[in-house]
């Protein structure tokens, strides 16, 4: 029998009762062929290698981000706010292990997890002998930049959880202890670099299709955020320079690429433009599960004008604190935010029974969560051709979504250079800082502290999921009064809470911890190879 079935036939039992798979076992036993294996022959060419990650750009990411990533990150954080029970508990901070979408969370990161682990310490042996090594070991670069990215979520989410190398070593021993939060980042850090090791070199170019896949500048630059956020500023700074002098990555409407702007990010044609670092690449297969909702969730539904395919919208919408977080002038803010007015000719919505370019409707009529304004950024708008690629029966759409760009990764530099200090008026720190402020129309500063990056990352960042972590990595008593200083209520309703200390870290989901009571023991170290 077929090494690698048998390996396959031992992780469907694992998946079914252990908490670090996670994942739900139609997510495995349900997928694209490229994501199956199942032949002799499968990793004969290099082809069938290079595709073997193919899934792990969308599908294992999906439960994850449909609406626990934006439910935590951006909601969490008081970006947006929602009135939906499925997704509005930390709001105000409420949010228990029983939560569906905190275990669809938990379970699609360990998907990941599995998913890397099984091409890592499986696929060279099943490769023939026509596979270029070099393909082989960019596939493997691959899914040691995946684990890493999973466990970067799980461990500022959850603190210490188990560290899982190869699923098959606890088939029958499914309790685990959690290990300590940095045993987690020695792992990160070290996979991280194993992808570096491993990856293609490359430079985005305007061949938009080179660039849906990670690379070893993908890698750098997850890797100088992850020693950002352990203060390890000297690391930092070393490898965002590295990544900022390879030229692999541009800004859109920055000086090398100034025919592009800001707005072009989120647009369908754009995907896996010069900017993007790794993107979750979504994709129409007729299959629930492959394509994003964002569309459809952040558009509006107003039962007049409506921006979604679907026969709702407006799930998730912005919230009263960052109303007023942006100047006039500041070209970031009409394309994060749809305030009522504003015009948006690209943008195809259907009014009453006939379709048009969108103009907002005023802030009574906008629908949604009574925000009074929705959400630009993802929104895309009724399938328009060309302009927006097609929506699936669930009218879920192919845009992606971005986990990082090379906007962030200027900022990241900024603040290595700053490292914890007052202010700096260091030429290069303020050179990349500069960057990202000129391409959103505003003035160049001639000093910066870190709470001008601290919101310049918020104001650059904002709806993609890092708000969240970057109030988790400030002091937790500033953290705090940010967050009870915020409107989370409504335009008519004023609402403030206040979080707890334990609200910054999440539950475990109650039925995990059932499974594996060791979950609740204290970590243990990590005894690494």
């Amino acid at each position: 029998m077929n090494p690698l079935y048998s390996i396959k036939k031992q992780f469907l039992p694992i998946l079914a009762v252990a908490l670090f798979l996670g994942a739900c076992s139609d997510d495995f036993t349900n997928r694209p062929s490229e994501d199956t294996i199942l032949l002799d022959s499968y990793y004969a060419t290099d082809q069938q290698v290079s595709t073997a990650t193919n899934a792990m750009y969308n599908r294992t990411w999906f439960q994850f981000h449909n609406k626990f990533f934006f439910a935590i990150a951006e909601i969490g954080s008081g970006n947006m706010m929602s009135y939906s029970s499925d997704v509005n508990a930390m709001r105000n901070f409420s949010i228990t292990g029983s939560d569906a979408e905190l275990l669809a969370g938990w379970q699609s990161l360990w998907a990941n997890v599995a998913q890397a682990n099984s091409i890592i310490n499986y696929l060279e042996q099943r490769v023939g002998p026509n596979v270029s090594e070099d393909v082989l070991q960019n596939t493997i670069g691959e899914a040691y930049f995946m684990r890493a990215t999973a466990y970067f979520y799980l461990v500022r989410l959850w603190g210490a959880v188990p560290i899982i190398e190869n699923n098959v070593n606890f088939a029958s021993a499914p309790l685990i202890n959690t290990n300590r939060v940095e045993d987690i980042y020695q792992l990160i850090e070290q996979d991280y670099q194993q992808a570096i090791d491993r990856l293609y070199d490359r430079v985005r170019t305007g061949n938009y299709t080179d660039n849906a896949k990670v690379t070893q500048g993908s890698a750098k630059s997850m890797l100088a955020k992850v020693y950002l956020y352990q203060q390890k500023y000297s690391d930092a700074r070393a490898m965002a320079e590295d990544v900022i002098s390879s030229g692999e990555f541009k800004l859109l409407g920055g000086s090398q690429l100034p025919s592009k702007s800001f707005a072009d990010l989120f647009t369908y044609p754009n995907n896996n433009n010069e900017e993007s670092i790794f993107a979750l690449q979504w994709k129409n297969v007729g299959v629930y599960g492959n394509a994003s909702n964002c569309n459809t969730q952040f558009g509006i539904s107003n039962g007049t004008v409506s921006t979604s395919n679907a026969s709702y919208g407006g799930v998730f919408g912005p919230s009263q604190d960052i109303l007023t977080l942006y100047t006039t002038d500041d070209l970031r803010r009409r394309e994060t935010i749809m305030f009522p007015g504003a015009t948006y000719p690209n943008v195809l919505a259907k009014i009453g029974s006939a379709f048009g370019p969108l103009v907002v409707p005023p802030a009574d009529q906008i629908g949604g969560q009574n925000a009074g304004a929705a959400i630009k950024k993802y929104c895309i708008g009724i399938v328009n051709g060309a302009a927006t690629g097609s929506a699936d029966q669930w009218a879920m759409m192919e845009n992606n979504t971005y986990i990082m760009r090379y906007a962030e990764l200027l900022l990241i530099h900024a603040e290595a250079i700053l490292a914890g200090g007052g202010s700096t008026s260091d030429a290069s720190a303020l050179s990349s800082f500069n960057a990202v402020r000129t391409r959103a129309g505003l003035s160049p500063v001639t000093s910066i502290t870190f709470n001008d990056i601290f919101t310049e990352r918020r104001k650059e960042l904002a709806f993609e999921g890092d708000y969240w972590f970057d109030l988790g990595r400030i002091p937790r008593a500033q953290a705090i009064a940010i967050m009870a200083a915020q409107n989370r209520g409504d335009r008519l309703t004023a609402q403030s809470f206040t979080p707890e200390e334990s609200d910054f870290i999440l539950p475990y989901p109650t039925n995990e911890l059932a499974k594996n009571p060791k979950l609740a023991e204290p970590p243990v170290p990590y005894t690494f190879n």
